[in-house]
C-alpha cells in the first residue's frame, strides 16, 4: 500500500484491475477493451481551417483516428466548428486558461474537449464546462501535465512529481463526479519516462477511467521517438492505455507514424510487411545491408500481414529465416537458401536467390 497525499493506494493485481469504461467520439470507440486508437495534433493555425482539414485527412490516411487543434483564442473557438464539420475523423480541441472557449466549441458540435486543471482553476468554471460537455453528450479529457501543476501540489510534494501528477487527477475527477459527469479521459504526462510511467501505473490502479498515453515534450529525432516508444510501449504492454499520441517536435505525420510502428511491434495493429535482418558481425559473408535495401526497394508498397527474413549469418540465419513467413539465409560460400513456413524450398547463388524471394513474396502475396 502507497500513499498519494492523505489519499491510500492498494495495489491491483492484473486480474483484479478493471477494465476502463467506455467512450465513444463520434465513431471511435475508447476504452473498455476497444483497440487502441492513434491521435495526433494540427501544428498550423486553427484559425487556417483549409490547411487543418488538408492535414488531418493527410494523418487519416497514414492511421490517425482523431485529431486535436489548439484553441488559444476566440477567433480559433470559432473556426473549430467549421473544422468539426469538414473533418472525416472526430476532433478534441485543446483549452487552457480560458472556459468560455470550452463553451464556444461545445456549442460548435466539438467531439471532445481536453481542459488542463493546473490552468483553469475556479470550479464554477470547471462546471460550466462540464454541464455543457453533459448537455451536448462529449466527453472531456482531463489533461494532466508536469509542466502546469497547480502551485499547491507543487509545494507538497516539492515538485512536479508522479504523486502530485495523480492528486490533481484525483481532485479533478471527484469534482466532476459531484457535478454528475463521469465522460472522463485521463492523461498524465511528463517529459520525464519514468515519473510519466509511474504517474500512468498508479492512477490505473485507482480508477477505471480510460487513459490516453504520451511523453510529452519529448523533443525531436531519435531520441524523442526512444522516449515515446520505451514509454507508451512499456504501459501498453502491462494493458494500461486506451488511445495514445506521440508528440514529436516534427510534423505530426511523423507522429502517427510513430504511434502505428509501436502499435505494429506490440501487436495491437496489422502488423503489415516485417523485415527482419540480422545485425551482421564477422561472420557475415555478404554485403547484407545491400542486399536487404534491395528487397525493400523492389517490395515498396506491398500491403499484406507477412515477415520477410534477411539473413546472412551460417549460426542464426537458417533459424530466423524458418520462423518468418518467407526468408533467405546466406551461407559462406555465395549461395543462399529460401525458406517458407518453417521449411527450406529453394537454394542457389546468392544474387539468383535474392529475386527468386522477390518473386516468391509478390506470388505469395497475390495468392491470399
Amino acid at each position: 500500500m502507497s500513499d498519494i497525499g492523505d489519499l491510500k493506494i492498494e495495489a491491483l493485481s492484473e486480474d483484479a484491475r478493471p477494465k476502463t469504461r467506455k467512450l465513444v467520439l463520434r465513431d471511435v470507440e475508447i476504452g473498455a477493451g476497444a483497440p487502441v486508437s492513434v491521435q495526433s495534433m494540427t501544428k498550423c493555425p486553427t484559425t487556417d481551417v483549409d490547411a487543418v482539414i488538408a492535414k488531418t485527412r493527410e494523418l487519416q490516411a497514414a492511421g490517425c483516428q482523431i485529431i486535436r487543434v489548439a484553441v488559444p483564442d476566440e477567433a480559433a473557438a470559432e473556426a473549430v466548428g467549421d473544422i468539426t464539420k469538414r473533418s472525416p475523423i472526430p476532433v478534441v480541441a485543446d483549452i487552457h486558461l480560458d472556459h468560455k472557449l470550452a463553451l464556444t466549441v461545445i456549442e460548435g458540435g466539438v467531439d471532445c474537449v481536453r481542459i488542463n486543471p493546473g490552468n483553469m482553476k475556479r470550479d464554477q468554471h470547471l462546471k460550466a464546462v462540464a454541464d455543457a460537455a453533459k448537455s451536448a453528450g462529449i466527453p472531456i479529457r482531463i489533461g494532466i501535465n508536469s509542466g502546469s501543476l497547480e502551485q499547491s501540489l507543487l509545494r507538497m510534494y516539492g515538485g512536479p512529481t508522479p504523486q502530485a501528477m495523480v492528486q490533481s487527477a484525483i481532485l479533478c475527477i471527484n469534482k466532476f463526479e459531484s457535478w454528475g459527469f463521469q465522460d472522463l479521459k485521463l492523461s498524465m504526462k511528463s517529459h520525464d519516462v519514468t515519473d510519466t510511467v509511474d504517474a500512468y501505473l498508479t492512477i490505473s490502479q485507482i480508477t477505471s477511467y480510460p487513459l490516453h498515453l504520451g511523453i510529452t515534450a519529448s523533443g525531436s529525432g531519435r531520441t524523442a521517438i526512444i522516449k515515446s516508444a520505451i514509454g507508451i510501449g512499456s504501459l501498453l504492454l502491462q494493458g494500461i492505455g486506451d488511445t495514445i499520441r506521440v508528440s514529436l517536435a516534427d510534423d505530426s505525420l511523423a507522429e502517427v507514424e510513430v504511434a502505428i510502428e509501436i502499435l505494429r511491434v506490440l501487436g495491437l495493429r496489422p502488423r503489415g510487411v516485417e523485415f527482419v535482418a540480422c545485425p551482421t558481425c564477422g561472420r557475415c559473408k555478404v554485403d547484407l545491408l545491400a542486399h536487404l535495401e534491395t528487397v525493400k526497394s523492389k517490395l515498396s508498397g506491398l500491403e499484406a500481414d507477412i515477415t520477410i527474413a534477411v539473413m546472412g549469418c551460417v549460426v542464426n540465419g537458417p533459424g530466423e529465416a524458418r520462423q518468418a513467413d518467407i526468408g533467405i539465409a546466406f551461407a559462406d560460400d555465395g549461395t543462399a537458401n529460401l525458406f517458407r513456413k518453417g521449411k527450406r524450398y529453394a537454394s542457389g547463388a546468392a544474387e539468383i536467390a535474392i529475386n527468386r524471394l522477390i518473386w516468391d513474396v509478390k506470388q505469395t502475396v497475390r495468392d491470399v
